[in-house]
């Protein structure tokens, strides 16, 4: 499985602006996470461009924008999939 690099924190903030964070917070998520765990390939997608932009929060927006609606859904998801396991490690350390 591909997992994001650079800063969660610009990829989240970004989501956040464009207005995906906020209906994925009130969304059943069982569905998005059994994509996930299938291997998504909306997610993939996502994944390569959020990677191929590395810290450039303007780039980043600018083809994040041309996703579609359900690819960044899956993609916030993962954003906080990612935060929880990096906090879970935190704490265990």
């Amino acid at each position: 499985m591909l997992h994001l690099q650079g800063d969660l924190q610009t990829v989240f903030d970004a989501l956040y602006d464009m207005g995906v964070i906020e209906p994925v917070l009130n969304m059943d998520w069982r569905s998005g996470l059994e994509e996930i765990n299938r291997g998504s390939f909306g997610l993939k997608n996502a994944i390569g461009v959020v990677n191929s932009c590395k810290k450039d929060p303007v780039k980043l927006r600018a083809e994040l924008e041309k996703l579609d609606r359900r690819s960044l859904e899956i993609l916030a998801m993962e954003v906080a999939r990612e935060y929880a396991d990096f906090h879970l490690r935190e704490e265990l350390h």
